[in-house]
Formats: structure tokens, sequence, C-alpha cells
């Protein structure tokens, strides 16, 4: 039965205003990046007067973006290593093991995503400065812990996604490099990993996401010298000033690895997220 004309009408119209909402945005930052500031802060204008491209050069001299953008990736990269190493074993042995707990585990992990993250960052900061007191590991305001608090956010997801995923690949596989003389660690990486690439891609892909947006947690557990770009950029404000044309070539810079990362792997990502949400 064909669609009905209206319907297509309303496909089209549905279609073209998101498609504004998404590109509009993303072109008053470019504008916005290659105009002096005074045309940017002074009044707006949608086609720029005066291209200029030294607020790409300013934005570095005027806060320590490299500094902040390098804490960042070790953050991101970090928590998105470490969260894949962990969620690859645990979901491993969930789905191949039977063991008591084994469902009510599975329970636990999925409910902690029902609590908002503002409700941890209390607890957080107590345990950190306990622990600093006390063995004089000082997690707060260190990249280490900071990477430990996004682990709390993106670990749960990973291992109920890996988890879901993993049940999607025949335990024959399994079976077979056991009988060839393989170890369950050696089937892990040989056999199940490889055809789990897509899984792997989707969670590692979130778990960095994850990391490098945050602004909550950034702002209060790191200082001056974890601070990561999501609160490095506010540092564009001043008492009297704000340098907006710095603000979006910075914003636009930063983005770029992530941008192309993303769409380096989307092919996996769009495979782990459908493969691993059904079984």
């Amino acid at each position: 039965m064909p669609e009905p004309r209206w319907f297509r009408v309303l496909r089209v119209v549905g279609l073209v205003a998101l498609t504004l909402f998404t590109v509009v945005p993303l072109y008053v930052m470019v504008t916005s990046a290659l105009k002096p500031l005074g045309e940017v802060r002074d009044r707006f204008e949608w086609f720029p007067g005066n291209l200029t491209f030294e607020p790409f050069v300013d934005m570095w001299s005027t806060i320590d973006l490299a500094h902040y953008f390098l804490n960042s990736a070790i953050v991101a990269l970090g928590a998105a290593v470490v969260s894949l190493a962990i969620a690859i074993l645990a979901a491993y042995a969930v789905s191949r093991y039977r063991f008591r707990g084994r469902d009510g585990f599975r329970i636990v992990v999925l409910s902690t995503q029902m609590f908002p993250g503002i409700l941890f960052l209390l607890p957080l900061y107590l345990i950190y400065a306990t622990i600093g007191r006390y063995t004089g590991i000082e997690l707060y305001g260190s990249l280490l812990g900071l990477i430990v608090t996004y682990l709390t956010f993106s670990l749960p997801f990973a291992i109920w996604m890996m988890v879901g995923y993993f049940d999607t690949i025949p335990r024959d596989l399994d079976e077979a490099a056991l009988i060839d003389g393989a170890s369950p660690l050696g089937a892990l990486w040989r056999v199940v990993l490889p055809a789990a690439r897509p899984g792997i891609a989707a969670v590692g892909i979130y778990a960095f996401m994850t990391a490098w947006g945050e602004t909550l947690f950034a702002s209060i557990m790191t200082d001056s010298d974890s601070r990561t770009l999501a609160v490095g950029l506010r540092e564009y404000s001043t008492e009297t000033s704000v340098y907006w044309n710095e603000v979006m070539a910075a914003s636009l810079v930063v983005s770029i690895p992530v941008v192309i990362g993303f769409l380096a792997l989307q092919r996996y990502l769009a495979q782990g997220l459908t493969a691993g949400a059904v079984k």
C-alpha cells in the first residue's frame, strides 16, 4: 500500500527541519570563528564581512589549550581502554559460564544506569579525600582519579552491552578452540574477540565520548594541572570580555579528532549497537 501524500510531505518537512536544526548552529560556529571579535560581540550577521584566521592562532595563547587537550585525550583514552578491558572479561564470564549470582549481577549492573550521575559526586569526593588522607594516593585533582570517576559511568553499560553481544556469538566457536588445545583466555583472544569487533568498537566509542565531553565531575574533581577541555574552554570568558570567536575556533579544532574517529568507526558502531541490543 503506497504511502499517503500527506505523510510523504510531513516526512520531508520533518527531515528538513532536523537538518536545519543541525546545520544552522554549525554554520554559526564556523562563521563566528572566522570573524574578528568585534563583529561577533557587538552585532550578529549571517555572512561575515571580514574573514580572518587569527582566532585559530590566538586561541592557543589565550589559554593553555594544548595542555587541556592532552589531559582530555589521556583521560578519555584511559577510561575507554580500562573500561573495555574490564567489560570484556566480565561480560565473557557472564555470557559463557553459569555461576551463583549471575542473574543478580546482571540486574545490579543494569540498575546502576537508573541513578543520575550527580548522586555520585559527593560520595566520590569524600572517598577520594579519605584515600588521599590515609594512603597518600591523591585521586582528587589527578588524571587517574578522573579516569576512575568516568569508569563508574561507562563500565556498567559497557558490561551490559558486551554481554548482549557475546550472547550472539555461537558457543561452538569457543568449544572448537578448546578442543584444539586453546585455554579459555586463548579462545577469548583468538576466536571471540575477532568476531566481536563491532561490539568492542561501539563500547569503546561510548566510553570515550562519555569521558571526552563531561563537565560536571571535571569541574569539581580537577585542578589547574588536571583540567580538561570541557572545563578549560570557559577560561575564554574573563571579567571584562568573552572571546567568542576563539571559543568557536577552539571548539571546532578540538572536535575534529573526535569526528574523524567517529566517522572511521561508524560502521562498526552501527553493527555493535544493533547486534548487542537483541539476542
